[in-house]
């Protein structure tokens, strides 16, 4: 018999299934094991408990009954069995909560064939997914052109035992030797983010002549690959088509990728990060297996994205304290409060390990892995490591040297939103540079209260920061990082930018003078003369910035997209002043916002290039036709 409703939750869905499958579905599915692939369960007499992750908080209330097959929250209340769970994490109906678990069980599930082309879709990539993975596997460990692949893995340290563990792979300087092993079509290839189909309507390879990193969900599926070229002499293959390759190369946004909620290796991970209650995050595949290596099971990474919200939310189900293992310079000055928030709002210590300088985690695994241990284990807290960036360039022998590096210093300490916790730390500043805390208490208050004020570098400038501040206070993000870009890497944006993204008066005359392609030093003596004084300041900043780290393809393009979205926000505004003030139609302004507010949507999909030059004509004819 078939049902035609079921009540979960005080929802009301009709339904395709019998109750005999929905009952055999949930028999099937063994709810410690799905829930812990989020949340941290520890066994507790004859239940399992754990923190919620349906609200905050630091004793676990969060029990679940493996006989029963139910969970239930002493504090929110919140409640139900394996197929609430997945409705409630994953965000589904009921229907595709079902099917997903029946998937996991595998369970056919009788139900009208025109039901669901999402799931089958997605199940057909995730089954892709893990033949590609396979494939890549395969050819690096058996095929003669990736002697190259094995040389470069093992002189990082990563042997064939090591490569088996992760799976790790290897694309063949081919344009569709995937595609072609697979038989892979179009829809495939977008929806797994494997492939493309190319300007000459030929199907092709997304990675050639790369190290496979396979990224998994937690709970071991691919949904991913990364590519990293080799790098010479490893690379021996001759280029005569003029391509110039970023290091690194990630799969887009899929039905089953999201990059700013998956971590890397958190599948192997997360055993060892219960049972140690602690979560070490790196910066790239790589620092992830060295710290396996080196006998610390528990570190994840980012792909190819900056830790965001998201990853927090992951990571506080699994441990209360987060080792950031790299430099966290670029944290510290462009993230800070956003890092002091998700402590508060998560209930998690954040903490970095001070590596030695010039060390990465896996050259550190391989010359002394004691001493990465040893970096994990002394980790400090985000705030005193910042604090202690600042402090350790001053100059301590003059009163000048010691009243500068306070300044700097009590705007790192600013940022932080606890009144208790800065004070804390005021007092060691006072303490060190022989101050009188009474002087700097009043000083670290106002600042707190008035961002606008924080103009000073974070460092002394006998440090050198690796991204310093900017003379007149803070000037549009991605228009800097877009010069930036454009500075020291003029061949991948120089077609992409045009003076119209920018926004702000002083970067477009940045931009402007760039854009003459006369030298760096042209261009800043002619703001001089000019009396674009913030201009030539800032340009000469950027002309000597060290850059933290190499600049993928994947961060070009979203440098480009951010500058875009900034660009149209500031233009829609003009749109609607045009509307106001009788220069468009109601009719003409409203299919404008649609039109452009669809594109800027296609910007994180497979048609982004697309949507990317539509946005960038658009602007274009914009300003021409602005009023003088």
């Amino acid at each position: 018999m078939l049902v035609s409703e079921v009540r979960e939750n005080r929802y009301v869905l009709p339904m395709a299934f019998s109750e005999s499958e929905i009952a055999q579905v949930r028999a099937a599915t063994d709810i410690v094991a799905l829930i812990t692939e989020q949340v941290a369960l520890k066994k507790s007499g004859r239940r399992w408990s754990g923190l919620c992750p349906f609200h905050g908080e630091k004793t676990p209330s969060f029990s679940v009954n493996a006989e029963e097959g139910r969970y239930y929250c002493f504090g929110c209340r919140a409640s139900g069995d394996q197929i609430t769970w997945v409705r409630e994490t994953q965000h589904l109906d009921f229907m595709d909560a079902l099917r997903l678990l029946a998937d996991r069980a595998g369970i056919e599930l009788h139900e009208d064939s025109n039901t669901g082309p999402a799931r089958k879709d997605r199940q057909e990539f995730l089954t892709t997914m893990e033949k590609a993975v396979d494939w890549y596997h395969e050819r690096l460990l058996h095929g003669t052109d990736a002697r190259g692949a094995r040389e470069y893995l093992r002189t990082r340290g990563i042997g064939g035992d090591v490569a088996r563990r992760f799976k790790l792979g290897w694309a063949p300087d081919e344009w569709d030797g995937l595609t072609k092993a697979l038989k892979l079509n179009e829809k495939v290839l977008l929806g797994t983010g494997l492939g493309f189909v190319n300007k000459g309507d030929r199907r092709q390879d997304a990675l050639r002549a790369r190290v496979i990193f396979p990224i998994f969900d937690p709970a071991g599926k691919a949904i991913a690959v990364g590519g990293r070229i080799l790098p010479p002499p490893y690379d021996s293959l001759p280029r005569d088509d003029g391509r110039v390759e970023a290091k690194y190369k990630n799969s887009p946004e899929t039905p089953i990728y999201s990059k700013r909620r998956t971590l890397y290796a958190l599948n192997w991970a997360k055993d060892d990060i219960i049972r140690s209650g602690e979560i070490i995050v790196c910066e790239g595949y790589t620092d992830v297996i060295a710290f396996f290596a080196a006998g610390m099971p528990r570190a994840v990474a980012t792909c190819g994205t900056a830790l965001g919200e998201e990853h927090f939310r992951t990571m506080r189900n699994f441990a209360k304290r987060i080792v950031l293992a790299y430099d966290a310079d670029q944290a510290g000055q462009s993230a800070a409060a956003s890092v002091y928030q998700w402590e508060r709002q998560h209930e998690v210590d954040v903490a970095v390990a001070r590596l030695p300088r010039g060390s990465d985690p896996a050259e550190l695994a391989q010359r002394d892995p004691e001493a990465l241990r040893q970096a994990v284990a002394d980790a400090v807290p985000f705030l005193q490591f910042r604090l202690e960036r600042v402090l350790e360039g001053a100059n301590v022998a003059t009163a000048e040297g010691r009243a500068r590096a306070a300044e700097h210093a009590m705007v790192v300490l600013a940022q932080h939103p606890s009144d208790l916790v800065r004070d804390q730390y005021v007092m060691q500043v006072a303490d060190r540079l022989r101050l009188d805390v009474a002087t700097l208490r009043p000083r670290v208050g106002e600042l707190a209260r008035n961002p606008a004020l924080r103009v000073v570098e974070e460092r002394p400038r006998e440090y050198s920061p690796v991204r310093p501040p900017f003379p007149s206070g803070p000037l549009p993000r991605p228009g800097l990082e877009a010069l930036r870009l454009r500075v020291h890497f003029p061949i991948d944006v120089k077609d992409r930018l045009i003076a119209e993204y920018f926004t702000n008066e002083v970067q477009r005359e940045i931009y402007e003078g760039i854009a003459t392609e006369r030298s760096l030093s042209e261009v800043i003596d002619d703001l001089q003369r000019r009396g674009e004084e913030e201009a030539s300041q800032v340009l000469a900043q950027l002309a000597v910035d060290e850059l933290d780290r190499d600049y993928t393809a994947d961060d070009v393009t979203a440098v480009v997209s951010q500058l875009i979205r900034s660009a149209v926000k500031f233009e829609l505004k003009n749109v609607e002043r045009d509307l106001r003030d009788g220069r468009m139609s109601p009719e003409a302004a409203m299919a404008t916002i649609r039109d452009v507010k669809e594109r800027i949507e296609l910007l994180e999909t497979a048609r982004s290039e697309s949507a990317e030059q539509d946005l960038r004509g658009w602007l274009a004819e914009r300003s021409l036709s602005a009023p003088s």
